[in-house]
Formats: C-alpha cells, sequence, structure tokens
C-alpha cells in the first residue's frame, strides 16, 4: 500500500531539565526521528519544553502529540507553534486534536472552561490550521498532524492534514484501520498519497507499565489475545517485520514509542532506517 520512509516518534514529557535534554539527545542518537509531547493541564505545557529540545538537539523533530484545540484560542496556539516552526529551523510540527475527554474535564476543573460541542471542538481545530497558515504564509511551511477519528474529523484531516494519526480503539481491526486511512486518502484526493499515517504503539513486549492499564483499562494479554496493533511483541527482527507488514497492508509508515521503551525499540529502528 505504501513504501514510505519509516519515522519513528518518541513521547515523554519532562521531570527536570537534564533528564528531558538528554532524552532529546538520546533519541536523536538512536535515529528517532521525533520527540513528541502530550498537551495535559497535569503536566508542563509543550511548547516551551519542545523549544527546549529542540535547542539541545540538531536534526531531531518535536511536536505535540497532540494539542488540544479548545484549551487555546486558535490565533494564540497557531502564534506558539508559528514561532516554535521558526526558531527551531523547521523542527516543529503541530499535533491537533479536538481534546480527549479526561482533557477536557481537567481544562474545566482547573481553568472554569466548560467544554464545547463536539462541532465547535472541531471547529476550533480547523480555525487554528486557519490561523497557522496565515501566520506562515508563503514562505514557510509548518507540518500538522491531525489526530482524526470520525466522519468529520476525517474529512479535515484528508483536506488540511500532512498527517494523520487515526483516533481509533486499541482494539480496532486492521480492517477498521484500512478503512479509516483508505477514507481518508480519498477525502485528501490527489494529496492523499502525500499524507503520512501515524500509530501509536503502547507496549513493547510483555509488560504492561501502570499508566497503560489505566489510560486503556487493559493489559498486554488483552491486546495480545485481540490482536492489537497497540502491541509490538517479539526478537527485534520479528517486531521489524510485523512493523513491514503494517505498512505494506495498513499504509501506516510512522509509529509512536513511549521513552520506557526507547531502548528495547531501538534495535528495531535501527533495522528500518
Amino acid at each position: 500500500m505504501t513504501d514510505k520512509a519509516f519515522k519513528f516518534s518518541v513521547i515523554s514529557e519532562p521531570q527536570d531539565e537534564k533528564s528531558w535534554l538528554g532524552l532529546a539527545r538520546q533519541a536523536e542518537s538512536l535515529g528517532f526521528q521525533r520527540l513528541l509531547m502530550a498537551d495535559v493541564m497535569t503536566s508542563p505545557s509543550p511548547f516551551p519544553a519542545l523549544g527546549l529540545a529542540a535547542g539541545a538537539t540538531t536534526t531531531l523533530r518535536v511536536g505535540t502529540w497532540v494539542l488540544a484545540a479548545p484549551l487555546r484560542a486558535p490565533r494564540m496556539a497557531a502564534w506558539d507553534s508559528h514561532t516554535l516552526s521558526v526558531l527551531s529551523g523547521g523542527r516543529f510540527d503541530l499535533g491537533i486534536g479536538s481534546g480527549r475527554p479526561f482533557v477536557l474535564a481537567e481544562a474545566e476543573k482547573l481553568l472554569g472552561v466548560p467544554t464545547p460541542s463536539a462541532k465547535e471542538r472541531l471547529a476550533s481545530v480547523e480555525k487554528t490550521i486557519d490561523e497557522l497558515r496565515d501566520l506562515d504564509g508563503e514562505g514557510h511551511h509548518t507540518p500538522i498532524l491531525v489526530a482524526a477519528g470520525g466522519p468529520k474529523a476525517r474529512a479535515l484531516a484528508g483536506a488540511r492534514a500532512d498527517m494523520v494519526t487515526v483516533a481509533a480503539s486499541p482494539f480496532a481491526t486492521r480492517e477498521d484501520i484500512i478503512s479509516m486511512v483508505t477514507d481518508i486518502r480519498e477525502r485528501a484526493g490527489d494529496r492523499g498519497d502525500d499524507i503520512e499515517f501515524i500509530a501509536p504503539i503502547f507496549v513493547i513486549g510483555d509488560e504492561t507499565p501502570e499508566w497503560v492499564s489505566r489510560l486503556l483499562k487493559t493489559d498486554a494479554q488483552q491486546l495480545a489475545a485481540s490482536d492489537s496493533l497497540g502491541i509490538l511483541r517479539g526478537t527485534p527482527r520479528q517486531m521489524a517485520d510485523e512493523l513491514l507488514h503494517r505498512r505494506e497492508t495498513l499504509g501506516v509508515s510512522g509509529f509512536t514509542v513511549n521513552a520506557l521503551f526507547i531502548e528495547q525499540f531501538a534495535p528495531v529502528v535501527e533495522l528500518l532506517s
């Protein structure tokens, strides 16, 4: 389905300057293409943290996974994104979505911001993209990743995104993912083949981190039993072959892993570089 080059990303959040910048340099040295951060109000703010990571590296891209559009006025989010993109030498990717329920609940609790409707949240995503393209102008292009689940989000992703992550259940079947990827490509028309599709891998091996169990309400055994795309097991060669198969059959060439697995996954990155 696709022969796009693999791109691997590490997802983490800063605990302190030394470990955060050390992780950025380690990811770059191991061949990962991106360092990504979630946008949750109980963690550090992504824009300054990613700016520091970009400044500590030379080729590593940085990005949000993903910015919750309803938490910021579109022009403000675009302003921060454009600034980081320009000052990093074009190494920032804006990942954006309508916001996970728990993120919106945190915002309502901590900021007093009422949760917008689904229609309003998606409109905020589109408006932020519009504002960023306006700030970028003709001389600059900040790559945009859209987290797309429902039909309207998939339509927006097909029309506007450079990259897409399909917002699906960890128990979605391979046929489900193929259907959603195909739908987005068709909506994109002539630019469909240019879109990079990125999928998260939550578990490497047989041990489930506590945060994964809390987030997904499942474990490695259940993921493996259901042939979930959220788990990858085996030797580095077996894992590399499975990702080659996913790229060929699903059209997905980008994969994210949590920083807890960076050293365990590094041999796979090396095999597929």
